[in-house]
């Protein structure tokens, strides 16, 4: 056996149970050549598949309503840590601090990568939740610029690198342990249970930011208001951790350590030996990463700040955008399971080149029905990356560095262009004068990552591998 493996430290946590493998030992079946895995669907019963996809759903879910209440109440934020500022210099030091604490998240791929290829999915997942939760709640905890002075900044900051750190694990890890206990068949469905939890935590971050507009007063929200939202994330964590403490480890991981071949050094194999996916994988995610924090997180800012758009009605285009958009992303799941990954990344990639330019200049006609309508159909057209992404990476790497190999390409990709999509938005917006600034760097994106997809293959008819 080569060097680079040894048998894993593995968490607690209950061995297979009857109903979750019919063998005692192997839960599933390997090829003639060793080298390829799936487990067979009846190995897994439908009662665990539901506690998987409710852990994954629940975990993810708390992280991205953060991300949204700290979008959408960015000019409230930035009024109470940043007071002395003109509007738009604390709207981008806001915006700035978002995309700082995503200068992190390469880091944590590497951490949660080595925990999770070599420790196991379901402890690297355990801890990630039970960190962002408790940070998500730390923040309605600091006092204002006008309490503590630059105090109130820093520790924002410091709060906001936390939660980039154990965000950096969290969507890896959900996408390949869905991928790794789905049927065969039904990859791309299952793994987009992701992004859908992704966009229904955003749409409640939404509804209770909108709600919390309306109700308060400016000077309500800005005192005590905002924070209410924060609050949430504790017992939302709690929960989360609970689910995901019951799970055992996926079939596959489970495979590996029982024939003492989880890697030593995942990060480094990463590194070493699928250089290439990697690259590919980080141009891949590259339009996600643009244009989920544009379209989803920073879009409510941009009607409301660029377009003078009524703060309400920003929400409430938001909110339906959302609603429809859950929809789209199992759609999309279901469409890459039948036509594969590749095809349906790259009608992605060639709709945003075509159409997204247009689509903002329909947004800057101020009609409340075309924007709602504008908004639905970038949203569905980013469901096509969106939702086919989770399974396209989750299947790119062989199970000994799926977890590393997601984490670091979808980290590094989200950090260099993801966090600073609203801040570049805003820049760019101020430097050319120009509201369809942002669209044109969606296009760009789009082109990057229609490069990397076509120089890909597709896995999605593939058993996933070992090596």
């Amino acid at each position: 056996m080569s060097n680079e493996t040894s048998s894993p430290a593995r968490a607690g946590g209950p061995g297979p149970q009857p109903h979750d493998v019919h063998d005692g030992h192997r839960a599933g079946r390997s090829t003639t050549s060793g080298q390829n895995f799936e487990p067979a669907d009846n190995v897994v019963s439908k009662e665990t598949r539901r506690r998987v996809i409710a852990a994954s759903f629940i975990g993810n879910f708390v992280e991205w309503f953060d991300y949204a209440v700290y979008g959408y109440l960015a000019v409230t934020i930035a009024t109470v840590f940043f007071p002395e500022s003109d509007p738009q210099t604390g709207l981008l030091l806001t915006f700035a601090l978002f995309a700082i604490s995503f200068l992190v998240r390469p880091l944590g791929g590497f951490v949660w990568g080595h925990i999770g290829d070599r420790v196991g999915r379901r402890t690297a997942l355990s801890l990630s939740i039970l960190i962002m939760s408790g940070a998500t709640f730390c923040i309605a905890l600091i006092p204002g610029y006008a309490t503590i002075g630059i105090w109130a900044p820093i520790l924002l900051l410091v709060i906001r690198v936390a939660q980039g750190f154990s965000a950096s694990g969290e969507y890896a890890g959900a996408s390949a342990f869905l991928v790794e206990y789905a049927p065969a068949n039904k990859r791309g469905l299952y793994a987009a249970v992701v992004p859908a939890s992704t966009a229904a935590g955003l749409l409640l971050g939404s509804l209770i930011a909108g709600l919390l507009t309306v109700l308060l007063s400016s000077d309500a929200m800005q005192s005590w208001g905002w924070r209410l939202p924060f609050l949430l994330a504790a017992p939302m964590g709690l929960i989360g951790r609970y689910i995901r403490t019951k799970l055992e480890d996926t079939p596959v991981f489970r495979e590996l350590a029982a024939e003492d071949e989880a890697i030593k050094a995942p990060v480094s194999s990463l590194f070493r030996n699928h250089w290439r996916q990697l690259l590919q994988a980080v141009g891949a995610v590259l339009l996600n990463a643009v244009g989920f924090y544009v379209i989803l997180s920073y879009m409510p800012t941009y009607l409301s700040s660029e377009l003078g758009l009524g703060e309400t009605e920003s929400f409430l285009a938001t909110t339906i955008a959302l609603v429809t958009y859950i929809g789209f992303i199992f759609l999309t799941g279901m469409l890459s399971d039948r036509y594969g990954r590749k095809k349906v990344l790259i009608s992605a990639s060639i709709a945003f080149i075509v159409l997204t330019v247009p689509a903002f200049a329909l947004l800057g006609t101020g009609n409340f029905l075309v924007i709602v309508l504008v908004q639905i159909l970038l949203g569905a057209m980013l469901t096509l990356n969106d939702g086919t992404l989770p399974s396209f990476l989750a299947e790119m790497f062989p199970t000994r560095v799926r977890y590393s190999g997601f984490a670091v390409s979808f980290n590094l990709s989200n950090a260099l262009f993801g966090g600073t999509a609203p801040f570049m938005a805003t820049l760019l917006i101020a430097a050319t004068a120009s509201d369809l600034a942002p669209a044109w760097y969606l296009v760009a994106a789009a082109v990057i990552s229609l490069i990397a997809v076509s120089l890909s293959r597709e896995t999605c008819k593939e058993p996933l591998r070992h090596e």
